[in-house]
């Protein structure tokens, strides 16, 4: 009797959303703890710091990795629906050397590049932290070896397993890493007066020097986590295997070979990586282009610049000429809470591609046009509000967040940064999973095309609004809007051309923008009637508790929430059979 097929575990779209959702919450929540933890402790200068190692980590690791762990998914969930399963053992052995290599030639070239980038942006204590990142380059690509292959064949687990035990690492080891050096240095400048080999005249300069050390051993808890997060994964695969019984095996057609194997990969790698590169050197840029153009402010005209922030900006950081770091690091401060969102959405993306592929590949319209709106839909139920709310509630959200009294004056700057940013995220969040699903149309190039085109809008825009005192950060803001919202709306029409599928765009983004407005305005009133009763904090938690259950009544009473995206979630017939009953769902 021929042995019985082991089940591969696969997921669905949502399903696999929620895993991988889940997981990043979990993470983002860490990195948000790990993030308030050190700006609290080192305020925006020890922020700006830390985003400025990640300008340049960015585009290296986009480079080292270059669009390979989604041609892997792609190619692997495109195998498997057409039962080839000797290519997707193939596939996984043509992609181990090309990320080693890659990994290796991208960690030397932060470790070299950090020398000569902290000149660019006028941040000679960034090195530290520079060069503290550069491990998690070539651990993360060893990661993504695996992590496409795996997300391939629709299952999110080990992705979301592996990301929790980096935000572990992260958030425990780097923060621990960094009391320790502050402990450490604060008592030999006690001892000694002197922190390391410098003479420090009093705490405040003592604080000085330790402050890029510190964040330093904070990043290290980073390369830790990506060292770990790769060992989970490669001992998962060596020990659980990926499913593919010796059947499959036996039954698959003969691979294609490893020549075939790897110029598909590049052909289809090459588009995609392009894409990510782009967008990274472009933020790398942005950043530069953003503390230079601050920094000529401070150089040419700094009073209109104090005129703008008052005694918000400390004497010792303008008296140190670290205005153009503090500045960046405030928008920091606000970035955090923007990049929740865009977190969630690119687990929508990764998601999205496997199960698009699946229906791409098969030709099932009906399939199809089912899977693209039910990724557009969950997609905009998430960004609309959550860049309203950021909107609306800004200051209490960054004061609920960041409490402590050292940061006081970056969370006043930053909510200003925030109330705009909301905007922006909606946009930058929605054209993730867009140009995902045209990735797996087989359209790798789209992206590319629309992320250069917008990148060199952002850059323009940015120069522009920046250099003018009465704006500076907020021009960042603004040319983010500018970018994303082109990027959101050709990607969405040439999806649309591409497939001859026009969705339900009432359904997908009508509805919810309603809702969105509706959970808006719910959310501002009922701030200021809380904060009436209750302490800030309280208020702004009730605030939010009360926008959210606002926002899905809405959603259910005008039907914006369909029968068939229910019916992917976990225990979805229960639970549309109680929305049936009361006839909310469309």
């Amino acid at each position: 009797m021929p042995r019985k097929k082991r089940e591969r575990k696969t997921q669905s779209f949502l399903k696999g959303a929620m895993v991988l959702g889940s997981s990043m919450v979990i993470v983002k929540l860490m990195g948000m703890i790990y993030k308030i933890v050190l700006s609290n402790m080192y305020g925006g200068v020890g922020t700006g710091l830390f985003n400025a190692a990640y300008a340049l980590y960015n585009p290296l690791f986009m480079l080292s990795t270059a669009g390979f762990p989604i041609a892997i998914s792609r190619m692997v969930s495109e195998s498997i629906t057409k039962k080839r399963f000797k290519d997707v053992k193939q596939i996984h052995r043509v992609s181990v050397p090309i990320f080693v290599i890659a990994g290796c030639i991208c960690f030397l070239a932060m470790v070299l590049g950090s020398f000569i980038y902290i000149k660019i942006i006028n941040a000679d204590n960034a090195i530290f932290a520079m060069l503290c990142l550069s491990p998690t380059i070539f651990f993360g690509c060893l990661m993504s070896i695996y992590r496409g292959y795996f997300e391939g064949m629709r299952n999110m687990t080990p992705t979301a397993i592996s990301e929790i035990i980096e935000a572990s690492c992260k958030l425990f080891l780097g923060v621990s890493a960094s009391l320790a050096v502050m402990k450490l240095c604060m008592n030999q400048f006690n001892t000694t007066g002197y922190v390391l080999d410098v003479k420090c005249a009093d705490a405040a300069e003592a604080t000085s020097v330790i402050i890029p050390i510190a964040i330093g051993a904070a990043i290290t808890g980073i390369s830790l986590g990506s060292l770990f997060g790769f060992l989970y994964l490669f001992i998962r695969y060596k020990r659980g295997g990926d499913g593919i019984t010796k059947e499959e095996i036996i039954n698959s057609p003969k691979p294609k070979s490893k020549g075939q194997t790897l110029k598909v990969m590049i052909r289809t790698a090459i588009p995609i990586g392009l894409g990510s590169i782009v967008m990274s050197l472009a933020d790398m840029i942005d950043s530069s282009l953003v503390t230079r153009r601050i920094d000529h402010i401070m150089q040419t005209n700094p009073q209109a610049l104090l005129d703008v922030y008052g005694s918000l900006v400390p004497d010792n950081v303008y008296y140190a000429g670290e205005t153009h770091v503090y500045l960046y690091g405030c928008y920091g401060i606000a970035l955090t809470l923007m990049m929740l969102v865009t977190a969630v959405t690119q687990v929508f993306g990764t998601t999205a591609l496997p199960s698009v592929t699946n229906a791409w590949t098969t030709g099932d319209k009906t399939q199809l046009k089912k899977s693209m709106e039910t990724v557009m839909r969950v997609t905009v139920l998430v960004t609309i509000p959550s860049g309203i709310g950021m909107s609306v509630l800004a200051e209490p959200l960054l004061s609920m967040i960041y409490s402590g009294s050292s940061v006081a004056n970056e969370v006043e700057i930053g909510s200003k940064v925030l109330t705009v940013m909301g905007i922006s995220v909606i946009f930058i969040a929605t054209s993730t999973p867009l140009c995902s699903m045209l990735q797996a149309v087989g359209r790798m190039d789209v992206p590319l095309k629309l992320y250069s085109a917008g990148m060199v809008m952002k850059i323009i825009v940015n120069y522009i609004l920046v250099g003018i005192p009465e704006i500076n950060i907020q021009g960042a803001n603004v040319g983010s809007i500018v970018c994303y919202s082109f990027v959101t709306v050709v990607a969405l029409f040439v999806l649309c051309r591409r497939t001859g599928i026009i969705p339900d765009f009432v359904s997908i983004f009508v509805k919810p923008l309603i809702a969105a407005v509706i959970c808006g305005i719910t959310a501002y009133f009922s701030e200021q009637f809380y904060d009436l009763l209750f302490r800030q904090k309280i208020a702004t938690v009730l605030a939010v508790l009360t926008a959210i259950v606002v926002y899905f009544a809405a959603l259910l009473l005008i039907k914006g929430i369909r029968r068939e995206d229910i019916l992917q979630m976990p225990k979805g017939n229960k639970i549309v059979k109680i929305l049936e009953k009361r006839r909310l769902i469309g």
